[in-house]
């Protein structure tokens, strides 16, 4: 075994470009010796980053996996709908794969892949943010740490927010169930995950409600457009793409740059004919816009979970009672409470707030895969049979909403 860890990288958007940071600040443990990209710009752009030659880049996974190819592992970043296929060639051809959740589109695919990296004996990690973030870390060594007793009940919030959900749950690559998932799985697999990892029990029962409420044609005000340059009444609008991309200049990150061109024209291309300058009222999306996850686990505790976009808050905040205090935060500011006494505590985590690759996160999952291949271990914290329970409950989420009826766990 050579003294670093070789990996490819098969996707190479944002998610993928996050993680890539780990490789570029440690190369005495991994190397990236491979992208595979559709988008030539993208492409470039790692192959640029990471001196790749020509026989190292592809366009296609299938391209990649027809002949072997000198590396440890990968990472699978691509769309959600093309999560499946290359990360099952690649557990075949017995590489290790860091995957970005979610793990895949049903429950079955993702119990294939769990099966298949069992088979193979393969390690492979799902990219849980939440686990390795400093502020719900803490979360969870309180609650395990029994100075507050037994958990009864958690209530969870997932705060979304208008610009994130207008950018990618409406115009964006996220709108449709069919080319990603269902909203709850595509943007709350991460708190579902950590709900679970804070009660580890089952789940007993659940139930869920929700819908596609307001970004619908029929409640496009009076005087507006397809496009929103267009529109009469762009300038009071909210949901703007004109305020959100050519003002505010907000989620304008990845958008890609052809050589020649600047981020300006780019915009104002995607303003006149791209999806992004689209009148949310009049896209293409069946997302939901607001749903809620009620659910019993086996162990007796009742945990509440929602997820809302019509906020301009982008965060998480969890209350947690136990039976000997309660803990709640909003990921800046944590308070522990116990009854006896009224004794409090706060943790301040405000400075993380604006700190890079989710406070650190992103860089953790990579060093924490990286050490698992080095070291020949299993046990990374985001491994794909905690992954899948969650998967799970996201699946049965959704079709309690669509049946409208309890779903009880054999």
């Amino acid at each position: 075994m050579t003294n670093f860890i070789k990996i490819v990288a098969i996707g190479a958007g944002n998610r993928t470009n996050k993680y890539l940071e780990y490789v570029k600040q440690h190369p005495d443990k991994v190397k990236l010796v491979g992208v595979v990209e559709l988008n030539e710009i993208r492409r470039k752009h790692v192959a640029e980053r990471f001196c790749l030659d020509e026989n190292q880049c592809f366009a296609d996974y299938r391209d990649f996996f027809r002949h072997p190819f000198d590396t440890d592992a990968v990472m699978v970043c691509t769309p959600e709908n093309m999560h499946f296929e290359p990360t099952m060639q690649a557990i075949g051809r017995g590489y290790h794969v860091l995957l970005e959740k979610p793990i895949a589109q049903t429950l079955e695919e993702c119990m294939l892949i769990a099966e298949a990296a069992r088979k193979h004996d393969v390690l492979l990690s799902v990219c849980h943010v939440l686990r390795y973030h400093p502020y719900f870390m803490k979360i969870k060594e309180l609650v395990d740490s029994g100075e507050l007793g037994h958990i009864i009940s958690i209530n969870h919030r997932t705060s979304v927010g208008v610009d994130r959900t207008a950018h990618g749950f409406v115009r964006g690559i996220w709108r449709k169930e069919a080319v990603s998932n269902p909203m709850l799985m595509s943007k709350c697999c991460h708190d579902i995950d950590f709900l679970l990892w804070l009660t580890r029990t089952p789940c007993r029962k659940l139930t869920s409600f929700g819908s596609l409420r307001w970004f619908k044609e029929k409640n496009a005000p009076e005087g507006s457009a397809d496009r929103c340059l267009d529109c009469e009444v762009e300038n009071r609008c909210p949901f703007s793409a004109i305020d959100l991309y050519r003002v505010r200049r907000d989620w304008i990150a990845n958008f890609d740059v052809p050589e020649g061109k600047t981020i300006d024209e780019v915009i104002e291309d995607q303003l006149r004919h791209g999806l992004y300058g689209r009148c949310v009222y009049r896209c293409d999306n069946d997302v939901v816009d607001h749903q809620i996850v009620s659910m019993e686990m086996e162990s007796e505790v009742t945990v509440n979970f929602s997820m809302d976009i019509f906020t301009l808050k982008d965060n998480r905040e969890t209350h947690i009672s136990l039976t000997e205090g309660e803990i709640d935060g909003d990921e800046t500011r944590l308070r522990v409470r116990r009854f006896r006494g009224a004794e409090e505590t706060i943790y301040d985590f405000s400075d993380l707030a604006h700190q890079p690759f989710h406070a650190g996160a992103d860089l953790a999952i990579m060093a924490d895969f990286i050490e698992a291949i080095q070291q020949d271990r299993k046990d990374v914290v985001t491994s794909i049979d905690h992954s899948v329970e969650s998967h799970r409950i996201c699946f049965e989420a959704e079709r309690s909403r669509k049946e409208k009826r309890t779903i009880i766990f054999e």
